[in-house]
């Protein structure tokens, strides 16, 4: 693979890495570019792994050698930018101290019936914006084995720098898609392919997580908020059942991120996780 020792970062070759801390700006230029940025040598191997294309890498001098392996195993037409650390950050708006960052194409995608095909535990995120809750959630669903992740329309995407960093790259191994009309038609299409929907909610109706109403059940949808305001009370009440995680010393909720983890061990451990 060509290696180039860059020195300008006006750069034609270097647009996709511009201004990756502005997120509006990228939300709408990845898609539209049908591009992706893996930051991180981790994350980088595990996309590269699962079959994402690589477009071009971009790294300091200084890691060409440990990450010598990485680079020899990209295709022979990938290039290798190389520029100096206070280059990169002047680029990409932020300090960038993770070895690496690697342009890629952005997968197709999924359509729900090829997400849910053999599913029987499906975590459902309605309207999470914050990427780091959607990294995390991602991360704990690949760990503690959740069969796939829903996504709501208005939800922040999983294949944003930030949320692939913190994932691990495991966005790119739990099959995902958006669901849409939300609640109301996204719940009905759940209910359709057999799946019993939990809402994870504060309500006086609710089942503390680990009651025996919630044993035996075979195909289950969990269905998450956003941290400040939870879900919606229309996804609450088109739910099937309302489950509470159990708290002490006067603690009302947890973050979503934790909140799905909690919920992923006790739902998902029946299947061998």
């Amino acid at each position: 693979m060509p290696t180039f020792m860059l020195d300008d970062i006006n750069d034609e070759r270097l647009a996709p890495y511009v201004s990756l801390t502005e997120r509006q700006l990228r939300n709408k230029l990845e898609p539209a570019m049908g591009i992706l940025i893996a930051e991180s040598e981790k994350v980088i191997r595990v996309a590269l792994s699962a079959g994402i294309e690589p477009h071009s890498l971009l790294m300091e001098e200084k890691w060409l050698g440990p990450m010598g392996d990485l680079v020899a195993s990209l295709p022979d037409d990938v290039p290798v930018y190389v520029l100096p650390h206070d280059e990169i950050a002047t680029l990409t708006g932020y300090n960038v101290t993770r070895g690496a960052l690697c342009c890629m194409r952005r997968p197709r995608p999924r359509d729900l019936d090829e997400v849910l095909d053999g599913a029987r535990r499906v975590a459902v995120i309605e309207d999470v914006v914050d990427t780091t809750n959607v990294g995390a959630i991602f991360r704990s669903a690949a760990a503690l084995g959740v069969d796939a992740v829903l996504l709501s329309p208005r939800c922040a995407d999983p294949l944003c720098r930030r949320s692939l960093r913190v994932s691990m790259g495991t966005v790119m191994l739990v099959p995902w898609t958006r669901i849409g009309p939300w609640p109301e038609g996204g719940l009905e299409k759940l209910r359709e392919r057999g799946f019993t929907t939990l809402a994870l909610a504060l309500s006086d109706d609710s089942v503390p997580l680990g009651s025996p109403e919630l044993a035996g059940l075979d195909r289950i949808a969990m269905v998450f908020g956003t941290e400040g305001d939870g879900l919606t009370s229309e996804a609450v009440s088109g739910c099937d059942l309302t489950v509470r995680i159990p708290m002490a010393h006067g603690v009302d909720s947890l973050n979503v991120a934790a909140a799905s983890a909690v919920t992923f061990w006790e739902l998902c451990r029946d299947q061998s996780c």
